[in-house]
């Protein structure tokens, strides 16, 4: 597997990663492209594999609701952290390379590189006070 053409963004999960993270994550997976308005997986879709924005955006939908995935974002690492299906549709909004990191090869990498876990989580932690802030605003 190669690692993907280009850099990584400073930014999302990579910020404050070291030389040798980045460069094992673009191990770790395959780069991978896709067309704008193409799909990246569907709702329900079995979950195989997490994704990395390397360049592009995609759009997640879930609930009806929907937000912007930009280059340093991931997508479907929930799914194969936790098993179980997909619950978002993610398309490409205009033309998108990715990372795409296979499910074993993204828990064996996390167990390698816990500096990238601790970032996974703080961003998965970032991403549920979104969530809370939302539904305390739809609440309200």
């Amino acid at each position: 597997m190669s690692a993907p053409e280009g850099s990584f963004p400073a930014r999302g999960i990579f910020a404050g990663l070291t030389p040798e993270d980045l460069e094992a994550l673009g191990h770790a997976g395959e780069a991978v492209s896709f067309d704008a308005g193409s799909t990246l997986f569907e709702t329900g879709d079995a979950a195989d594999a997490m994704f990395v924005i390397t360049d592009g955006e995609a759009k997640v939908q879930v609930g009806g609701r929907f937000h912007i995935l930009r280059a340093g974002d991931m997508v479907g690492e929930m799914a194969v952290l936790a098993p179980g299906t997909r619950m978002a549709t993610v398309s490409a909004e205009s033309d998108v390379r990715a990372l795409r990191v296979p499910e074993d090869a993204f828990q064996r990498f996390l167990l390698d590189h816990p500096a990238v876990a601790l970032s996974i989580m703080k961003q998965l932690v970032i991403r549920l006070r979104e969530v809370e802030q939302r539904i305390d605003a739809w609440m309200a």
